[in-house]
């Protein structure tokens, strides 16, 4: 792996991609395996900024994800999976869905049913990215590429990114892997819809006094917004709250403390007491939908929250990424030999071939947080009769963990 130095160096390669997150290190890695040579545009450091020690034990990163099977096939195929920190990785065997008020409506859902070992892998932001930055050391053609991207330009022959001090980097495929803002989406003229949720997802990290047994919990308050606490290894667990601003302002302003205080009415029965973990982190992020009205373009390809942004209820955001990526890969590895990677008809096949995936998650997280953030009387009544209906479906159950699971 190089990184150029000059300020007027053109670098050029078959693949280029723009971000630095986990998605865009798997699309990386993944072109690389696949023999093509790579180049990553990343933004420059932060002054000050530094790589967090690999000595000592580090603090419980707040940025987990949920990883489905097609994330794990991903990364395991890719030689990931096994790198990953395996002590800080956590199973869900099952997960417990509760409704709202006295009458509150339940399912549940568990790997045995499901006829799998998991049905997801909680895991680090922290965890997977160091070992996605060790296999990249590793990967031959990639280049890292620091620097302010200004503008792209297209043609016949592929995609030009011109960077800040006069660096150009040239490819066959231009990878947007930039996040929700996506800079790349914004220049290639793709339109989206834009809905904000007055949410905001709080973020903090507890230990518990009881055993949670790999189960993943989670709670529609109606008005309070929705609280998820998933498993992490040990007596730990990872508290996701989808809370509407008012009150995501207030939880921002109290201590860990009093946010455990305030978990103890729904998870103390479960999980005994909660206690912040050290040192006490809360973080917090806004939610929306974002819908681009594609995700490709002339040479270009979204992939991730370049691609989708959805509703975290299901945990599902950085699954689809995976999955954007497992497409690209298979359509540009299965394009004829006379077509480019870049080629309009390689990139209308991975388009196709993830269309109906993004379109029934975002249906479905849309709908469940409206459904849920209402505290009309029928409406509740109603979606607890749902819950606990499909909690009697066996097989609609099945259906539903097994398309969840990316199996």
């Amino acid at each position: 792996m190089t990184t150029p130095t000059s300020p007027t160096a053109r670098t050029t390669g078959d693949v280029c991609i723009v971000g630095n997150g986990a998605i865009a290190k798997t699309a990386a890695l993944g072109f690389s395996q696949a023999g093509h040579s790579v180049t990553m545009i990343v933004p420059p450091a932060a002054p000050g900024a530094s790589s967090p020690s690999a000595a000592g034990e580090q603090p419980w990163d707040v940025r987990v994800y949920a990883l489905n099977h097609t994330a794990h096939t991903l990364l395991s195929s890719l030689k990931v999976w096994g790198a990953l920190d395996q002590s800080r990785v956590q199973a869900v065997d099952s997960m417990a869905v509760n409704g709202d008020g006295e009458k509150a409506g339940d399912v549940e859902f568990d790997a045995f049913g499901a006829h799998v070992g998991a049905l997801a892998w909680i895991v680090e932001d922290r965890n997977l990215c160091q070992a996605l930055d060790a296999a990249l050391k590793f990967a031959p053609n990639v280049t890292i590429v620091s620097g302010r991207a200004i503008r792209i330009e297209t043609s016949d022959d592929g995609a030009l990114v011109h960077l800040e001090g006069g660096k150009t980097v040239a490819s066959s495929l231009l990878v947007g892997a930039d996040g929700g803002h996506s800079w790349v989406r914004g220049q290639c003229d793709i339109g989206l819809d834009y809905r904000s949720y007055h949410q905001r997802a709080v973020v903090a990290n507890f230990s518990c006094e009881k055993p949670h047994h790999g189960v993943a919990y989670q709670w529609f308050t109606g008005a309070d917004g929705i609280v998820a606490l998933l498993p992490l290894p040990g007596n730990r667990v990872s508290l996701v709250w989808s809370a509407p601003d008012a009150l995501a302002d207030t939880l921002m302003r109290e201590s860990q403390g009093e946010l455990a205080i305030r978990l103890a009415e729904l998870a103390e029965e479960k999980l005994g007491v909660l206690r912040p973990l050290q040192p006490e982190t809360v973080r917090d992020f806004p939610l929306a939908l974002i819908r681009p009205h594609a995700i490709t373009a002339p040479r270009v390809a979204l992939v991730g929250d370049a691609a989708h942004v959805v509703h975290p209820l299901a945990g599902h955001g950085m699954n689809l990424g995976f999955a954007d990526v497992a497409e690209l890969l298979k359509a540009v590895a299965g394009r004829e030999s006379h077509r480019a990677i870049g080629d309009e008809r390689v990139l209308a096949r991975y388009a196709r071939a993830r269309k109906e995936d993004i379109f029934l998650m975002q249906f479905a997280t849309d709908g469940l947080a409206r459904l849920f953030s209402t505290d009309l009387e029928p409406v509740r009544v109603a979606r607890n009769l749902g819950l606990n209906l499909l909690d009697k479906l066996p097989m609609l159950k099945r259906r539903l963990i097994t398309h969840a699971m990316g199996k």
